[in-house]
């Protein structure tokens, strides 16, 4: 675990450096837009996933930089990504009781919520990317 909790912060840190970045420029490493990986329950990673959900949490409280949702799921998805484990961002926005626009990030593999499952149900969702493993993402052509 104590490894798994050094990798968490250095994606950590990669997520907070990718969120200062114009989402334009991040956005096709992120996978397929507007599309999602499958929902399938995946029995065999559900520890995998708990553990790296666990992590995330866990050195969060320890950075010295925001790391709030977004960053989390960042971090989260490269974490997967590097375990050759498919995961979906979701961008949410919601309103304020005074109006005010927030927003949330989430990711979710499998049935899984990985990050940023506190208050994801009141977000209306706005974006979303799939990272799939072995198949066609980021934009590339199938020709």
């Amino acid at each position: 675990m104590k490894c798994l909790l050094v990798e968490s912060y250095i994606y950590l840190a990669l997520g907070w450096y990718l969120k200062r970045l114009p989402f334009s420029n991040v956005a096709p490493s992120l996978g397929l837009q507007m599309d999602e990986t499958t929902y399938l329950p995946m029995p065999n990673r559900e520890k995998e996933l708990l553990k790296i959900s666990q992590a995330i949490r866990i050195m969060n409280r320890y950075t010295f930089w925001e790391s709030q949702c977004l960053v989390q799921a960042f971090a989260a998805m490269k974490m997967l990504e590097k375990r050759g484990i498919e995961s979906t961002l979701y961008l949410g926005t919601a309103r304020e009781e005074n109006g005010k626009l927030i927003a949330h990030a989430w990711l979710r593999s499998g049935p899984y919520i990985v990050t940023g499952f506190e208050g994801k149900d009141k977000f209306t969702i706005v974006g979303k990317f799939a990272k799939k493993i072995g198949g066609k993402d980021c934009g590339e052509n199938s020709t």
